[in-house]
């Protein structure tokens, strides 16, 4: 192996776990892309001797780059055009790495990533690190440069913040995509007595359209509401639309397209059986990685 591809092959090891790392600091696959390449080149160009476990060295770094972009994204998301959700991703062919349990799929599922967004980038560090990846303080106090004590106060603190909302993330993954397609079914039928019963009484709709599609910019709350939301929106928009079912960051869920274009994501979180949520990623920047994922090669 030459002295160039001895990193290279080294770097690739790691790229998955590095990526699954950025994505759930940041919520943005292009910016995870962006930091991750942005680790290799520091990775390549570093002193190898100096590096005794690259695995906690590369960690370290996009960590830290994924902690400089939160800053400047929170001044962004305050200007964003209506609701703003996390760029969806396909996890069904491991780029989120291996997807074993309830536990696993819910760290990566869009309501998780929202609960994410209420926490300061450093608590968001702690927390994704402890939860997702399994460090421990000794090892999360130097990868941010804290003490142990202060690691273990910061993701107590997180903790608190997002556990004071309900898990939302209860189906079988078979029982998950068995309400999409229902689901799907009730909205073509026109069925509202359908998607009414799949719903649950505080359903609501988001939809991320950041403004540059048209699109609903204000959450639609209610069973009756969302219900008779969707049929509307059947009857308007999805004439010649094609539906497919995907699993998108850890769960069943809805892709429309017309031809190669993919124009929709609409993920689902469950309660007891019921839809509590919908959420419609519609925003055309934000469907391109996800679109690369699904198109044959």
């Amino acid at each position: 192996m030459t002295t160039a591809a001895a990193p290279a092959a080294e770097f690739e090891r790691h790229r998955p776990r590095l990526f699954g790392l950025a994505y759930q600091m940041l919520g943005s696959a292009d910016e995870a892309e962006d930091v991750v390449q942005d680790a290799y080149l520091r990775f390549s160009g570093a002193d190898r001797e100096r590096i005794e476990h690259p695995a906690a060295w590369l960690a370290k770094v996009v960590t830290n780059l994924c902690l400089n972009r939160l800053t400047s994204a929170r001044a962004r998301r305050e200007q964003y055009v209506g609701e703003w959700l996390p760029e969806p991703v396909v996890t069904s062919d491991g780029t989120l790495g291996p997807l074993e349990s309830a536990e696993q799929r819910e760290a990566v599922s869009l309501a998780m990533l929202v609960l994410l967004e209420r926490l300061t980038p450093v608590e968001r560090a702690v927390y994704v690190l402890r939860e997702a990846f399994g460090y421990g303080h000794r090892e999360i106090a130097e990868v941010l440069e804290l003490s142990e004590a202060n690691s273990r106060q910061v993701y107590r603190r997180a903790v608190r913040r997002v556990s004071a909302e309900e898990s939302r993330f209860d189906p079988a993954p078979e029982r998950q995509e068995e309400l999409v397609r229902s689901f799907i079914t009730a909205a073509r039928d026109g069925d509202l007595n359908g998607l009414e019963k799949l719903l649950a009484d505080d359903a609501t709709w988001w939809t991320d359209s950041g403004g540059k599609v048209h699109a609903a910019r204000r959450t639609v709350e209610g069973r009756e509401h969302v219900a008779r939301f969707v049929l509307g929106v059947m009857r308007k928009f999805t004439a010649g639309l094609e539906f497919r079912t995907a699993e998108i960051n850890g769960a069943s869920a809805l892709t429309t397209w017309r031809g190669d274009e993919l124009t929709m994501v609409i993920s689902f979180e469950v309660r007891d059986g019921r839809v509590t949520q919908v959420q419609s990623m519609m925003n055309p920047d934000k469907l391109n990685f996800v679109r690369r994922q699904l198109l044959p090669r």
